[in-house]
């Protein structure tokens, strides 16, 4: 696999840094954007390294890693950084994009798609956690905001105990869910302690932004053709699968099923490795199509 070329963009808000691995020139294929949020680049590199034949660009998303913002703090939403993704294609400058959009960057890229689907040539949208499309919708958005307040109140530990744990939730959230005790962050190796700090890219930035998305049904019906939605295998009932599912039912999709789980394409990025090589062989397939 090439070594990676770093580049800056500058859009309004933000200074985007991306990864371009390979010769953009090279025309024979799409060149193939991969993207989370709150991941940045950092989880891509294992599941890129099984595309040595195609071009591949990871980016950062504003706020996170080394892509600074200059609009100060506060919540983003997908809009924000569909917008940032159709400035870095266009700055690609190699046509339309195949897309693979992992969690967050499933949210933000149907948002793209549905603004400017000339910039697409396929997107696969992987597990989006719509907690806002799913039918125990109330109840799973009350969950998130629950999340956001006890981040604000207590800090980044007890916060993201109640997120893994809600991330890993089977089924429909309850109404009570909320009512029921809170997780211990040391469960979790996380800390009890508050340090004060009230930017995290995920907790502070852009949990409720994405949980709380409405994609545009309307402009996506006419862009099914360039879509394919993710599930993985083995986290079908929980909420970012869900999510998926209710967007590929609402537009008359089938969802293509991926080896493992939410996080079924990472190597040893996080120490949480899935099964990369055969998602990655997966993910030919349904770009194939």
């Amino acid at each position: 696999m090439p070594e990676p070329v770093t580049h800056t963009l500058a859009v309004p808000g933000a200074i985007l840094t991306y990864d371009v691995r390979g010769d953009l020139a090279d025309r024979e294929q799409p060149v193939l954007l991969m993207v989370g949020c709150p991941m940045g680049a950092g989880g891509f590199p294992t599941l890129a390294s099984h595309f040595t034949d195609r071009t591949v660009v990871t980016y950062d998303p504003r706020g996170v890693e080394r892509s600074t913002r200059t609009d100060g703090s506060g919540e983003l939403s997908p809009n924000d950084h569909a917008g940032d993704l159709a400035a870095l294609i266009e700055a690609l400058d190699a046509g339309p994009v195949d897309l693979f959009a992992s969690s967050g960057g499933a949210v933000n890229s149907l948002g793209l798609l549905a603004q400017r689907p000339d910039l697409v040539n396929t997107l696969v949208a992987h597990e989006p956690p719509l907690a806002a499309v799913i039918p125990d919708s109330e109840a799973a958005l009350k969950a998130c905001e629950d999340i956001s307040e006890t981040y604000q109140r207590d800090g980044m530990g007890p916060a993201m105990a109640k997120f893994i744990a809600i991330v890993g939730f089977e089924g429909e959230i309850p109404a009570d869910y909320t009512e029921q005790p809170a997780p211990d962050p040391a469960m979790f190796g996380l800390p009890a302690e508050d340090d004060g700090s009230r930017d995290d890219a995920l907790l502070g930035q852009n949990l409720r932004g994405c949980t709380s998305y409405q994609p545009d049904f309307d402009a996506l019906g006419g862009a099914t053709g360039k879509l394919v939605v993710g599930i993985g295998e083995e986290s079908a009932n929980q909420l970012a699968a869900r999510g998926g599912k209710a967007v590929a039912e609402r537009l008359g999709l089938t969802p293509a099923v991926f080896p493992s789980n939410h996080g079924g394409f990472l190597g040893d990025e996080y120490g949480m490795p899935g099964k990369p090589a055969e998602f990655a062989a997966r993910l030919r397939e349904v770009l194939a199509r």
